[in-house]
């Protein structure tokens, strides 16, 4: 069995340095030629540049050649320069295959992260010395933890003015139950000290334990669609091995197919004749269809009786004897909206342009729906109002489409009076309020982290929203975790921008579903131009319904542009109008080429127009922009 394979990933709050630590990586195993390398080398979607932060994990394998030294020569696991070598002579150097993961930080997009975990066997911590431990730094920890991995805790941005290296390492060590000088201090932007992070990788993280022996168990973490190879699964390769042009199976989707090609990430998919146990790589299936090949699945070879004695015939079902891997829990959507293109005609683009996502992004679901006023489109589920802005911009850049996105909300459950049960990702579903007992709404456990100064204006921050406070506690002497349960609803849009702003950027939260609950809870409901807008409809606390409604006829107002006719933006509760602005049109002096003559010819021209801009209000049709439907929601 080879044991010069180390698999790990990095693991961070978002903006804590993981990309250019993945960087400076690359240049150091020269795994990418210098004039090829560029900052964010990893982050392949024009998005993760634009905005500096990780979207996608994305694999990488690298070849570090260790000089022999005192240090290394205590490696647990030496290895030799050539296959033929005596294990008693002593190489001059060692060649190790390290399988990178770089993941996502955003709260967010901590599925990718646990996908990425249960393909390692260790993980790099890693954390700002400028900022410290983050509540995504805890709940990443939690979940590497979780799946036994090797924790390497690193302190990143040792070089800035502002550093608490001290600090931070002290608060590192707390948490680990290590002590300080197990900690590595680094700087990634300047390479300082990343031999020692490699090194640590070396001699801390195990190799993979696996048999090359037995039947293929390949472990699909991801996966891409390609218009050529059709899905390409990437893979942890756990038993076994796979060659090009081999029979596999998907074993929970149960779909069988010749592999056209397998290989690995250099950082860009490179064609090799084999893949084996313990090693990351991809597999091109040749599969059209997105539902033949899911993440989470196994992949594993078709036999025959004479390859493997011990199995059945594959007539006899000798799949049985393998054992599936236990893949990845199924993940809940948090947020819900729906999608619709702008031209009727592009419905079906639509389809294949979210089934193509949902390959790539396993935490994506959407399912068809139809609205009188907008046509056809998909009520869709994400994990965050980051993760939703991020969908829709990859399918109006990736996919060519011109979109309309609903007003976001949340899964809600209703207990009717006769003892039904139903659930609905919309306000336009709610029934008749004669009908309902009770409305329940999901609630979430909330963690904030934020230094000692800090706890007065957070603590008065949260006031504003529907927040219960449970306790505080100290992760260090400084730095405070508030503990609150809050309805979800509340903090999917700007809660978070709020934070950073009452505490100067330092705080951060994380967030877990706890359950649902009961309130008194009613449907709002926005006309624009007397048309009631389902997509503005919200559920809302009818205490609140009053202002609620107030506020967001004004920000429509601001938001809709003028037309050549009034507007009338109203708020209403069932048949009650609550609040209403008016959008005035544009004046245009029609008298203005008079001159002299009786002033009934000024007043004929006035009444001419505006029989016209009545006759503009009955058939033309408010033209919505697209933040509007997420400005609605925004607090002040």
């Amino acid at each position: 069995m080879k044991n010069n394979i180390r698999n790990f990933c990095i693991i961070a709050h978002i903006d804590h340095g993981k990309s250019t630590l993945a960087d400076r990586f690359l240049e150091l195993t020269k795994t990418v030629e210098d004039r090829k390398m560029k900052e964010q080398l990893l982050d392949q979607m024009d998005l993760e540049r634009e905005r500096g932060i990780t979207i996608k994990l994305q694999p990488v394998r690298m070849i570090y050649n260790v000089k022999m030294s005192n240090k290394t020569s205590e490696i647990q696991y030496p290895i030799f320069n050539s296959d033929t070598q005596n294990e008693s002579s002593k190489p001059i150097s060692q060649r190790y295959i390290l399988n990178l993961i770089d993941t996502p930080g955003h709260v967010d997009f901590s599925y990718e992260v646990s996908r990425s975990l249960a393909a390692m066997e260790g993980a790099i911590l890693l954390v700002d010395a400028t900022k410290g431990i983050q509540a995504q730094t805890l709940a990443n920890l939690y979940l590497a933890l979780e799946q036994d991995l090797v924790i390497i805790p690193a302190v990143n941005k040792i070089d800035l003015k502002n550093a608490m290296v001290e600090k931070v390492t002290a608060e590192i060590a707390e948490l680990l139950g290590v002590g300080e000088e197990e900690i590595i201090k680094i700087s990634a932007k300047q390479g300082t000290n990343i031999e020692k992070v490699l090194e640590a990788i070396i001699e801390k993280v195990p190799p993979p334990q696996t048999d090359f022996k037995k039947p293929l168990r390949a472990l699909v973490f991801d996966s891409v669609y390609d218009s050529y190879k059709g899905i390409i699964a990437y893979v942890r390769i756990i038993d076994g091995q796979i060659k090009p042009f081999e029979k596999i199976k998907m074993m929970a989707a149960k779909s069988e197919t010749e592999t056209l090609e397998v290989g690995i990430f250099n950082p860009k998919l490179e064609k090799t004749d084999l893949l084996k146990a313990g090693e990351i790589g991809y597999i091109a299936t040749g599969l059209k269809e997105i539902n033949k090949c899911r993440v989470g699945d196994t992949i594993t070879n078709l036999f025959s009786s004479r390859e493997f004695p011990l199995c059945k015939r594959r007539s006899e079902g000798f799949l049985e004897k393998i054992i599936p891997l236990a893949g990845y829990k199924e993940i809940k959507p948090m947020v819900f909206a729906s999608v619709y293109p702008t031209e009727g005609g592009d419905y079906l683009e639509l389809r294949a342009a979210l089934e193509k996502l949902k390959l790539n992004d396993a935490s994506l679901s959407f399912e068809p729906e139809s609205s009188p006023a907008l046509g056809r489109g998909f009520k869709c589920g994400f994990l965050g109002m980051l993760h939703l802005e991020i969908i829709t911009e990859r399918l109006s850049r990736e996919y060519n489409l011109d979109l309309i996105v609903t007003t976001p909300s949340v899964k809600y459950k209703i207990i009717k009076s006769n003892g039904e049960k139903q659930s609905i990702f919309s306000p336009a579903d709610l029934p008749d309020p004669s009908l309902i007992e009770k409305i329940q709404e999901p609630w979430v456990k909330l963690e904030i982290i934020t230094p000692k100064e800090y706890l007065g204006q957070v603590m008065n921050f949260t006031e504003n929203y529907r927040a219960e406070y449970q306790n505080t506690g100290y992760l260090t002497s400084d730095r405070t975790i508030l503990t609150y349960e809050i309805p979800l609803s509340d903090i999917i849009v700007d809660f978070h921008d709020g934070l950073k702003s009452v505490s100067s950027g330092f705080a951060s939260l994380n967030y877990e579903l706890i359950g649902y609950r009961a309130g008194n809870l009613i449907r709002l409901d926005i006309l624009v131009a007397e048309e009631k807008m389902s997509a503005f409809s919200r559920i809302v606390p009818e205490k609140d319904a009053y202002s609620i409604g107030r506020k967001t006829a004004e920000r429509l107002k601001d938001l809709i542009p003028r037309q050549n006719f009034a507007i009338a933006i109203q708020a209403a509760i069932g048949g009650k109008i609550i609040a209403r602005e008016t959008i005035q049109p544009f004046r245009k002096d029609v008298t203005a080429k008079l001159y002299g003559g009786d002033v009934t010819r000024k007043r004929k021209l006035l009444e001419k127009q505006k029989k016209g801009k009545k006759r503009m209000r009955s058939f033309g049709k408010v033209e919505i922009p697209q933040e509007a439907f997420v400005a609605v929601l925004k607090k002040e």
